[in-house]
């Protein structure tokens, strides 16, 4: 079976290596992939970007199937595509992925089924903006409505900061077209989660449970990125909390998906706030699996993960058990200088191939391999990951791992599943 990956970061590398794995799998393409991609086993680089490219790929090389793992194509309807083409591509439609393309379309959605969530308002100009938030209490969040790579959101705490970001949206354009509207919601206080589920239209099969961490610097301080480092599973998860997010948040997705004429299929990320009372809002949708809460996930996963995407294919996801290992998979990001605002790139990476353990993996994000060496060539490099059934130990290999590979200049946090030893 010859598989192909649409993307080129850490969630891609994961899911390449995961289903590389699989018997079925004679080999793994990744368009157009990275450094780890290019030195993985049953794994080859291609190097297309386009969607019609992609598509006549997949018809020449008889692909049995497309992963699609960032959000910018599914926006760009590349499910759509490959389905008039007849190709099997695990994914949502353009109409779909709006929940994560859209913060407009998303919480007017949740607002229309009635999934928990904070109160907000949308505006398409700085004045109206502005006034309302003079009438908001501090701290509040604010959101660029469209896709800006996880850095779009800003949880302002003085006034000053929020007229700044508005400021920066509407007149310095700073996140283009996707500022052209802003969300401004009430800020919820508690303890975030990521809940991750595969959707074949009508049935639910989650995912291991997962927490990550947004903020670039320990104590969750600093400015938003893509994720800094995730683990699962998330001790706050609990099966009761598990089943009421089901009901309450995922299910009413599927129905509400359906109800507007779309049948909603592929991966599903519910991001969370647990409150103190532990009642679940929902913050965000993606409409894909999470970066980097995929790579502690995939190191998780005993199943066959050909076997559950094919399954997803046909509509059988309630035919399936998937098997988790009962360890525990914490995972930490290495960035590189600069990082979120101006990354440095074409810095060399080393010591990435003296990381020999069978519960360690380095999974590559922002690299490229020229002339046999590794360098930078993203924000977020590397996600280092260990298995171990003690929390502690699992984070003391990650961190035994990191000391090995340098970069210069590399951002990292040391305080990675902070919130779970404080729960377990």
């Amino acid at each position: 079976m010859k598989i192909l990956v649409v993307g080129s970061g850490g969630r891609e590398h994961a899911i390449a290596w995961k289903l590389a794995q699989s018997p079925l799998c004679e080999i793994v393409y990744v368009a157009p992939g990275n450094g780890g991609t290019a030195l993985e086993n049953k794994v080859r680089n291609i190097n297309i970007t386009e969607i019609p490219q992609l598509i006549a790929f997949a018809q020449t090389n008889k692909i049995a199937f497309t992963v699609v793992g960032p959000e910018i194509p599914l926006s760009q309807g590349i499910v759509d595509k490959f389905k008039e083409h007849n190709l099997k591509i695990w994914g949502p439609t353009k109409f779909c992925a709006q929940l994560e393309s859209s913060k407009a379309f998303a919480k007017d959605f949740m607002v229309k089924y009635k999934i928990p969530t904070a109160k907000y308002a949308t505006f398409d100009n700085i004045t109206t903006a502005k006034e309302y938030l003079k009438q908001e209490n501090i701290p509040v969040v604010i959101k660029a409505d469209g896709l800006a790579a996880g850095k779009g959101v800003l949880v302002a705490t003085t006034m000053h900061e929020a007229m700044a970001f508005i400021d920066d949206i509407f007149t310095h354009n700073i996140f283009g077209e996707s500022g052209n509207k802003v969300v401004i919601e009430e800020f919820l206080d508690g303890i975030e989660a990521s809940f991750i589920v595969m959707i074949d239209g009508n049935n639910i099969l989650p995912m291991a449970t997962s927490q990550d961490h947004k903020r670039l610097l320990n104590d969750d301080k600093g400015p938003n990125t893509g994720g800094m480092g995730a683990y699962s599973p998330a001790p706050i998860i609990s099966q009761s909390l598990h089943d009421r997010v089901i009901d309450e948040i995922i299910q009413p997705v599927i129905d509400g998906m359906r109800n507007e004429g779309h049948e909603y299929t592929g991966f599903l990320y519910a991001g969370l706030m647990i409150d103190h009372d532990g009642n679940p809002k929902a913050l965000e949708f993606n409409c894909r699996f999470g970066d980097p809460e995929t790579q502690p996930i995939l190191m998780r996963l005993e199943s066959d993960f050909v076997t559950l995407i094919n399954d997803g294919l046909h509509k059988k996801l309630n035919m399936c058990e998937p098997r988790w290992n009962n360890e525990f998979a914490l995972g930490v990001v290495i960035a590189t200088q600069g990082y979120p605002t101006h990354p440095r790139y074409n810095d060399i990476i080393t010591g990435v191939d003296t990381v020999f353990n069978s519960k360690v993996k380095v999974f590559h994000a922002g690299s490229t391999l020229k002339n046999d060496k590794l360098y930078t060539s993203g924000g977020r490099v590397l996600c280092v990951v260990a298995l171990d059934e003690d929390l502690e130990q699992a984070k003391q290999k990650v961190y035994n791992a990191i000391n090995k590979i340098n970069i210069d200049g590399m951002q990292y946090r040391t305080d990675i599943a902070h919130r779970a030893f404080e729960t377990l």
